[in-house]
């Protein structure tokens, strides 16, 4: 009996940069990389989208386009390359006017795109519905998210299965076209057990032909349990990065996982040890002189109670050490949990989980809810947006 064949999204470039360097890495010094992954057999790249879009106009002083254009030719025209957009929000740092949106999907079907992975952070569909039609419209393979994250302990009433079942049924009744479905744990900390159960949910309601996957962060340290979980419930792919941003707050290495499916009937899409080796020597080597933060290589116990998405970690690390407030760092996160739990349904990933973050970040600096700072990180006013969705689904039910 052959074995099911799962495909492997590598996340080395965006996801993988992104959650340990802040996005900031330069083209010229991992194009190199790009090519020996290649050559390891990788068809499937997360390439852009996400921070790793405006962090090249920020920090880099590089065109997120041009990176894009050239790590198209690098790999080929068969190549699946994926990118995140936020919704109505796309890749931009606020919501954006339907012309916008429209332009997020047509620019990036020009400059190289296959695929892009759209999600919303509130699980609202209406968020969804404009970007799927923008992003379908322009020939691209449009794959539909649910956000998943882990409540504090004592918090319900939101992520749980019937949760996420009643946002994926709401996706299906909507008639929002799509191509895939993932399930995305910016932070890391579903418990396998919800995520088996939660796979299984999503696989009795769209049958067995729906293309469905999981995205998960090692920063709880349970990324590969939960995608053994994922895959005996009947999941079609997972996301994996390559040393040495892999593992800590990023996603689990691609090494780590084909050991972990040894002797189980799964094929990580034809992947071999030696060929990966290569592609990760080539990938250190490009990368030896970046500063590695030492949070972004961690494991963190507190996440489960404090969800922190891993790419939002070692971005707000990052500016804390500019700041020169990092020893701050472990107080935020534990005063982050009071947050989440005031929090409710909102996902911890991009844009609430800088909300989450810049109030706890406020409360540690500041005394608790002494003042509510929505310009204290560069994300802040995303915090403006979510309030005015709040105070308008507030007014809808009164």
């Amino acid at each position: 009996m052959a074995k099911k064949y799962i495909d492997v999204m590598d996340t080395t470039f965006r996801d993988g940069f992104q959650s340990v360097f802040g996005g900031r890495v330069l083209m010229d010094d991992f194009f190199p990389a790009v090519e020996a992954a290649k050559d390891a057999g990788i068809t499937h790249f997360e390439f852009g989208g996400g921070a790793r879009f405006q962090s090249l106009f920020f920090y880099l002083q590089e065109n997120a386009f041009e990176m894009m254009d050239r790590f198209r030719e690098i790999v080929g025209p068969e190549a699946n390359l994926q990118t995140l957009a936020r919704g109505i929000n796309t890749v931009m740092l606020d919501t954006g006017s339907r012309e916008l949106v429209e332009m997020h999907a047509k620019m990036f079907a020009k400059h190289g795109v296959t695929t892009i992975r759209n999600f919303d952070a509130l699980n609202d569909v209406q968020n969804l519905e404009y970007s799927a039609e923008c992003i379908k419209k322009y020939g691209l393979n449009h794959e539909v998210v649910v956000t998943l994250m882990d409540l504090p302990p004592g918090c319900e009433g939101a992520h749980d299965v019937p949760f996420y079942e009643k946002t994926l049924r709401q996706i299906l009744d909507s008639g929002v076209p799509f191509d895939s479905i993932a399930f995305k744990d910016a932070s890391g900390t579903s418990s396998p057990q919800k995520v088996f159960d939660t796979i299984k949910m999503a696989r009795k309601l769209v049958g067995d032909d729906t293309h469905i996957r999981l995205h998960t962060h090692e920063t709880a340290g349970v990324s590969v349990a939960c995608y053994l979980a994922a895959l005996d419930a009947g999941a079609d792919g997972i996301d994996l990065a390559a040393s040495p941003v892999s593992g800590g707050t990023s996603q689990p290495d691609i090494l780590t996982m084909m050991h972990a499916v040894k002797g189980m009937n799964y094929d990580l899409g034809g992947l071999e040890i030696d060929k990966i080796l290569k592609y990760q020597e080539v990938l250190n080597a490009q990368l030896k002189d970046y500063f590695m933060p030492p949070e972004a290589t961690q494991v963190s116990p507190l996440i489960p109670f404090s969800p922190m998405p891993g790419g939002a970690l070692t971005a707000n690390t990052q500016m804390m050490r500019d700041n020169g407030t990092l020893e701050k760092f472990p107080e935020v996160i534990k005063a982050m949990r009071e947050v989440v739990e005031r929090g409710g349904y909102g996902t911890s990933v991009t844009p609430v989980s800088q909300f989450y973050w810049q109030q706890a970040y406020a409360n540690v600096m500041f005394g608790p809810w002494k003042q509510i700072a929505p310009e204290l990180l560069v994300m802040g006013k995303w915090y403006l947006d979510i309030l005015e969705k709040l105070q308008f689904l507030l007014i809808q039910k009164l």
